[in-house]
This record gives structure tokens, C-alpha cells and sequence, in this order.
């Protein structure tokens, strides 16, 4: 089965299939670590060092492992980078399980060429430029009579794709060149393509070898040669870099595919969790007299999931609100009451408790409001209502709970040691961040979802880098990307400006003393 070039997602369906249906899977260090992490935790894991130098012959003592293997009864997947077809050593894999009778399907994968071609944008193929491709290794370019006639390709027309080429890039190249090929011809390096740290690089024929000698050009890595690598675009604004998103789970998604689309690297490790509220009794006596309300203030997409799956638990329905109107603190609580059927009929401008309590002051004297919100929250809106003179009622439609550890895996352990940002995007969220990751949010950038939010960074003595335009998860998005291109890719790498310390909670080492208790989380 094809691993394919490294990032997860870029496996197919029928290979996801094939993992979570093994009783063994057996891999090499290509594969990525959130691959692996699809293997059911049942499934038995079966590592292959293939740099070990006494194996002389790493694709046969392999093969003769699977044949042992699945003589066992067991269903056996050999998971391999990229596509298992291509410079992956089939040949002698396949040749012991042939011989021993072994039933062999072969899963495609997606190969390191089309992946490079893809994260930098252009075509392998061209009517105009390149109607042909060429995929060859350069690893066995020096010194070897059997190796790869570059001399003779460099009259080839088209694209070649050079895997494994960096090593010998000096000897190909002059081949090529003193073949013909001209000085001028574009080539687009990718190396580690897909994964976190993927570099890319653009030359040509001639400057290449030097290029690669001076730039520090990295393996694995494969080249792409002739015209159609001249339309290969820049550096995305978030290329490489591991970015937090500690959004309950559930709810990242939105987020973590803002950020793969701006190039970086999305990593999940949510630092609450959202749990049922302590008690529902107040919950459902609200929910039994909706219909003498005058309105419905949900406070966040969580506060509309809690009440509506309340609402069908006691066998009611949307009829029971009556004349009650519904009023939402920003568009995702909006789209999440149309989402169930439910109208919203207000949204206010400002997408905070503040700009809910200023859309009410023309509301009667004396309405009724029904805030729908977790059990513990700002209590700016219901102060500031009944200061009105309105009768204010709040019930909790869930809570939120922070997680006490780091989840174990590879993808969380490399954004603690790794991450370049990490999103906050609630006052509890930030509370809950620095109970988990501590002193070590100093050495990243903060990226804050609102004024709010950045008012709950600073009681920890936390600047926020950047801070949203607007509390929406492309305005956090866009205002990550525009300081990146501000600063600039070389120093992207250095830690966040902010040189306070951390008030770090009770019972763990703080930089600094405390100054007072946290807020309660928004």
C-alpha cells in the first residue's frame, strides 16, 4: 500500500480501508507518524530499519518477513511511501511472496512527482511545453555504467522527474548539460514534500548544482526539470509551520482548513472538552415555559447544540418557543440555529456580549430574556440587562472542561516542542492553555480571536501577536498570514515578540507571581 508523500490526507480511501482492516501493518520511517495513527490501536506495528547496514539486501529480507507473516493466517499490509510501484524495491518484496504463493493486492499511492507538482502549482504536462514525463533516479548517477543515461534523456522533450536526485546533482546536471540541454531549462526542487518542514526551491540547469551547495537543499527531495517547473509559484505564507488549534473537539475543522489552505501546518490539541452542564433540572424547567419569553440570546454554537439536543430529548419541538425571537452573538451561532430550521433575528454588528447588550437598548421595558450560554461565563450581557430594567434569566446548556495532559502522539508532541503559532479563541481557551503547555506559550506566536480573548491573555502576562479583525476564523487566519509575510520567511523561526512572563496557575513553576485570579472563561 502507497503511504503516499507524507501528509495523512493525501492516502486514498481504499488505503485508509486496508489499515483499519490489517492485523498487521508493517512500515519503514517514510511513513508519517499521523498515518501510523490510523491504525486501529489492535492492529500490531511491525517497524523496518532498512538504513541497517548488515541487510544487504533490504526488499528480500522484507518480503521474506510478509511471507512469514500471512503463512500465520494474518492479513499483512506493507505500507510504504509514497507509491509502492515507484523506486520502492516491489520487485523484490513481491518475489518471496510470489514464490511462497502469497495473494497480493497492490494499493496505488500518491507518488512524490504529481505531490511536488501539486504543492507548487504547475502542471507535469503541457500541450505547449511538455507532452511527455520521464521519472528517473538520480541516486545512482556517479561512477555506475548501469546507471541512468542522462546524456541520452537530456534529448528527450518534456518534464523529467529526478527522484533522490539532490546527492548527485552536480553529476546529472553536467550530463544533461553537456548533452545539450539548455543552461536556461527551469528546475523546481521539493523536498519532504506534504510534511511540516516541506522546502522548495526554484533554479535552473546550469546554477542547480551550486544552488543546492550554497541553499543547503535538503533530502528526500525530488526535482522537477524542463518548462512547466518555470510557472511554479512562491512560498505560501505559512509554509512549514506548525500552527495550534486548541478548539474543543468537533470544532476545529473549520479552522485546520483555513490554515493546510494558507500552507501550514494544522495541529489539534484541544485544550477543553464540552461536557454536559452539572445539572439540566434548570435547563428543562426553561425549556417547559419557552413561550413566555420575549428572547432567546444564544452566547455560542456549543449553547445552540446543548439546548436544541435538550429540546428533542424531552420530546419537544420549535413550536414550543411561541412569539419568543431568537438573537445570536456572531454568524457561526447564526448558521448553527438555521442549521436545526431556526430563523435567527438578530445579529449584532459587534460580535461580542457588547454588542448583543447595545442591539437591546430599544427593546420595552421589562422584556424577558432567556440567555441559553455554559456554566460559567462574562457576565457583562445579564448585568448589564437588567440594569435595563428587563427580567433576565440564564440557564447552561453545557460546560467546559480543561484537559489535563497532552494527548500521547507525535502530532501533539511535535506542536509543543515545534509549534510556530497557537490559536486562542476564547477566555476559557486561554485559561485552559496555560494550565496544559505553561512557560512554554512564551516561545510561540499568539494568535487571538478578539478583544476579549486578548484581555484573557494578558492577565497570564501574555501579548497576543495578532489579534482578529473580527472574531471569525478567517480574520484569525488572515491576521497569522499577514504578519508572516510582514516578517518575512527569515525570521519566521524566531519565538513570539512577547518578553513578559507567564502567570502560570497553582501548583505548577511560574515565571513570574500571580497578580490576581484568572477571569472566568467567555
Amino acid at each position: 500500500m502507497g503511504a503516499g508523500p507524507g501528509a495523512a490526507d493525501l492516502v486514498t480511501v481504499r488505503g485508509v480501508a486496508a489499515v483499519r482492516s490489517a492485523d498487521v501493518v508493517v512500515h519503514d520511517r517514510l511513513v508519517p507518524a499521523a498515518l501510523l495513527g490510523l491504525i486501529p490501536p489492535h492492529v500490531e506495528r511491525v517497524y523496518i530499519d532498512r538504513s541497517d547496514p548488515a541487510d544487504h539486501d533490504p526488499g528480500q529480507s522484507t518480503g521474506e518477513l510478509l511471507v512469514r507473516l500471512a503463512a500465520a493466517g494474518r492479513r499483512v499490509v506493507r505500507l510504504k511511501g509514497g507509491d509502492p510501484t515507484v523506486f520502492a524495491r516491489l520487485a523484490e518484496e513481491l518475489g518471496p511472496l510470489q514464490r511462497a504463493g502469497v495473494a497480493v493486492e497492490i494499493v496505488p499511492g500518491v507518488t512524490a512527482a504529481t505531490a511536488a507538482a501539486a504543492a507548487a502549482g504547475i502542471p507535469l504536462t503541457s500541450r505547449e511545453v511538455a507532452s511527455s514525463l520521464t521519472i528517473v533516479t538520480g541516486h545512482e548517477a556517479s561512477g555506475k555504467t548501469t546507471a541512468v543515461d542522462f546524456a541520452a534523456l537530456a534529448a528527450v522533450p518534456g518534464t523529467m522527474a529526478v527522484y533522490m536526485g539532490v546527492e548527485q546533482i552536480g553529476d546529472w546536471s553536467r550530463l544533461m548539460l553537456a548533452a545539450g540541454r539548455p543552461g536556461d531549462t527551469p528546475v523546481l526542487a521539493v523536498s519532504r514534500c506534504s510534511w511540516p518542514d516541506q522546502w522548495t526551491a526554484t533554479s535552473t540547469l546550469a546554477a542547480c548544482a551550486g544552488d543546492a551547495r550554497s541553499q543547503g537543499w535538503r533530502s528526500p527531495a525530488v526535482l522537477i526539470v524542463g518548462q512547466v517547473a518555470a510557472a511554479a509559484h512562491g512560498r505560501e505564507p505559512l509554509a512549514g509551520r506548525p500552527v495550534i488549534v486548541t478548539r474543543p473537539p468537533g470544532q476545529e475543522m473549520e479552522l485546520v482548513a483555513m490554515i493546510r489552505a494558507a500552507g501550514g501546518w494544522p495541529v489539534h490539541v484541544p485544550v477543553i472538552g464540552i461536557t454536559d452542564p452539572p445539572s439540566w433540572a434548570p435547563l428543562d424547567d426553561a425549556l417547559g415555559r419557552l413561550d413566555t419569553q420575549d428572547w432567546i440570546v444564544f452566547t455560542s454554537v456549543n449553547g445552540v447544540r446543548g439546548f436544541v439536543a435538550r429540546l428533542r430529548r424531552l420530546g419537544r419541538d420549535v413550536r414550543s418557543l411561541g412569539t419568543a425571537r431568537l438573537a445570536a452573538i456572531g454568524p457561526a451561532t447564526s448558521a448553527e440555529l438555521e442549521a436545526v430550521g431556526l430563523v435567527c433575528d438578530l445579529v449584532p454588528p459587534d460580535h461580542r456580549s457588547e454588542g448583543l447588550l447595545a442591539a437591546f437598548t430599544d427593546q420595552p421595558r421589562g422584556s424577558r430574556f432567556l440567555l441559553v450560554r455554559a456554566t460559567a461565563g462574562r457576565d457583562l450581557l445579564p448585568r448589564g440587562l437588567l440594569a435595563q430594567g428587563h427580567h433576565v434569566e440564564e440557564v447552561a446548556a453545557y460546560a467546559s472542561e480543561p484537559r489535563a495532559a497532552i494527548d500521547d502522539g507525535a502530532r501533539a508532541a511535535t506542536a509543543v516542542s515545534d509549534a510556530a503559532w497557537i490559536t486562542v479563541t476564547s477566555g476559557g481557551i486561554v485559561e485552559a492553555a496555560v494550565k496544559l503547555f505553561g512557560g512554554r506559550m512564551r516561545g510561540w506566536r499568539i494568535a487571538s480571536l478578539s478583544p476579549v480573548t486578548s484581555v484573557a491573555l494578558r492577565r497570564f502576562g501574555l501579548e497576543p501577536t495578532v489579534e482578529a479583525a473580527e472574531p471569525s476564523m478567517a480574520a484569525l487566519v488572515a491576521a497569522i498570514v499577514g504578519h508572516e509575510r510582514t516578517i518575512g520567511p527569515a525570521a519566521a523561526g524566531e519565538p513570539s515578540g512577547s518578553a513578559q512572563g507567564v502567570q502560570m496557575p497553582q501548583g505548577q513553576r511560574r515565571a513570574r507571581p500571580r497578580r490576581g485570579r484568572p477571569a472566568d472563561p467567555t
